[in-house]
């Protein structure tokens, strides 16, 4: 079905009976959903939370998890980022191998099941220091999964050592490398990446990444970051790509769209990007991309990113994940958000029974714990 830029009520309807019906959505047709307005949006929210239903079930899902941010040091300056910072820079901070031993095994005592690490470019980083992170925590938190890196810091960590990504992705598994992040992808669209992080790799680069870490065995998680400067186009062509890897390789684990916190950002104070997303684009770009990416079952919606009333309204728009506890936050905070170090499953349950939905402790790799 080709679609103008505004679907009409008619067009709206058939387009999403179609979808659960079994039709596949093109790129065009995505962007055309992402566009919708007024009362449209609850017809697509519905038409997603159909087909959550089908595909999940009732139960959502959580993961008891502690972030440690190693450094936020960075030789890169995007244009969406509050967190990193310039040697020099008074609150610039780098963690010793002791002290994310100490971070890791404060995190098992907090009986997490997954410990994640994203940090800055550090200067300094070559390989070795990545692997270094990874055998620290993995000295302090034993039999804890190690959600780590990104096809960023791959990439890095590969060129300061002379490596090829493959090699990286693979002394990183050796080292208790469990699974890698699906982030500093943003937008895959290169002309929009020139705007806002003109410093990282390519889509295509973070694209083939990715796939050398399916191809190893590494899972990975998808992600996009939205509502700055993107169009509904770019939106729907990143989905088209995710989609496209998980065809070939079904190596990710989960979807997980990021609302662009905007307040502290470079981006914003220069009136590149706007305000973030609205609540309409939060919703919707949960719902279009349940119905959109039908080979990645489970879809999250980050309390970090959107608040708990937004991600609320999420699970009833295809979302079945809410993340994680988290413990330590630092990358939204630093670009202005409040609220985000710690969520009590207690408050996750609250939330969800509201909504009609259960609630269960997972695995980073979607194991459902018993007794949860």
């Amino acid at each position: 079905m080709a679609l103008s830029a505004t679907l009409s009520g008619k067009e709206l309807f058939t387009l999403l009976d179609d979808v659960l019906a079994g039709h596949r959505l093109t790129v065009g047709e995505a962007a055309g959903l992402f566009r919708v307005k007024g009362r449209d949006i609850w017809r697509v929210a519905e038409a997603a939370d159909e087909q959550r239903a089908r595909i999940v079930g009732d139960t959502v899902t959580y993961v008891r998890n502690q972030n440690i941010n190693v450094t936020n040091l960075c030789i890169n300056s995007c244009g969406f980022c509050g967190f990193s910072r310039k040697p020099g820079d008074p609150d610039a901070y780098h963690h010793s191998a002791d002290i994310v031993r100490k971070k890791a095994a404060e995190a098992l005592a907090r009986k997490v099941t997954e410990i994640c690490t994203v940090s800055g470019l550090h200067p300094d980083f070559d390989a070795e220091s990545y692997l270094r992170i990874l055998s620290s925590i993995r000295e302090g938190a034993p039999g804890v999964h190690i959600h780590a890196s990104n096809p960023m810091e791959v990439a890095y960590g590969a060129k300061k050592s002379g490596i090829s990504t493959r090699e990286m992705l693979s002394r990183m598994k050796d080292a208790g490398l469990g699974s890698l992040c699906g982030t500093a992808a943003e937008i895959l669209s290169d002309d929009v990446r020139k705007v806002i992080c003109p410093g990282k790799i390519s889509s295509a680069e973070w694209e083939r990444i990715i796939r050398e870490a399916h191809a190893l065995g590494i899972r990975t998680t998808a992600t996009i970051m939205y509502g700055h400067c993107e169009t509904a186009e770019d939106r729907a062509r990143h989905l088209g790509i995710l989609r496209r890897i998980q065809d070939d390789t079904a190596g990710f684990t989960e979807f997980v769209p990021l609302s662009f916190i905007h307040y502290q950002t470079p981006l914003y104070r220069k009136g590149i990007a706007r305000a973030g997303a609205t609540g309409r684009e939060d919703l919707l770009m949960v719902a279009v991309s349940r119905l959109f990416l039908d080979n990645i079952p489970h879809i999250q919606v980050s309390w970090v990113k959107l608040g708990l009333k937004m991600a609320q309204m999420g699970l009833l728009a295809g979302g079945d994940d809410l993340g994680g506890t988290m413990f330590e936050e630092s990358i939204s905070k630093g670009a202005g958000a409040t609220g985000t170090d710690y969520l009590d499953p207690a408050e996750m349950k609250r939330i969800v029974e509201d909504a009609g939905r259960i609630l269960r402790q997972r695995t980073t790799l979607y194991r459902i714990l018993p007794g949860t």
